[in-house]
């Protein structure tokens, strides 16, 4: 009885430390750089007004849900309300930046769900302006990273922003 004890003891101390090893796991590090890179792009596209390329971070058959508005809703459709601002900060009527911090990240080497707060802030005709906004996005990778899904849950507080550093 000792012995399948002192047995079970060691094969569970190696189980734990097999979890603990795979913590840092290079395909999981892997991913999140792979969509680090991804949400420094979308970034980029905002900052920069580059619209042809904030529009291709999005899957052609993506999805807006916006529940403060209660709609969802293609997101070619929200591309093109969102064009104008896009296209004014490229010209240098308005500057626009977004950052995102996360609170969840899951998935594998080819899903991704992300859930956390995005930074949205501008400056147009002297005004300048910004909100935090609680948000999942989902995305599947088909070569690149592209968004699936983009649920924009409601408004988030600045002191919710930071607790996510």
């Amino acid at each position: 009885m000792t012995t399948v004890k002192a047995g079970l003891s060691v094969f569970f101390l190696f189980c734990t430390l097999n979890v603990f090893s795979q913590a840092g796991n290079t395909p999981d590090a892997s991913r999140l750089a792979e969509l680090d890179a991804f949400w420094n792009e979308v970034s980029r596209t905002i900052e920069e007004g580059d619209f042809e390329g904030y529009a291709a971070t999005f899957h052609e058959k993506a999805v807006l849900v916006s529940d403060p508005r209660g709609l969802a809703y293609p997101i070619t459709k929200a591309l093109a309300g969102w064009k104008k601002d896009i296209e004014d900060t490229r010209a240098g009527l308005r500057k626009s930046s977004v950052a995102f911090r996360f609170s969840k990240r899951m998935g594998d080497p080819t899903t991704a769900f992300e859930s956390g707060i995005f930074y949205y802030s501008f400056e147009a005709n002297g005004e300048k302006g910004g909100y935090y906004i609680h948000f999942d996005g989902l995305l599947v990778k088909e070569g690149t990273w592209k968004m699936m899904l983009e649920h924009q849950k409601g408004p988030a507080t600045k002191e919710e922003w930071e607790a996510l550093e």
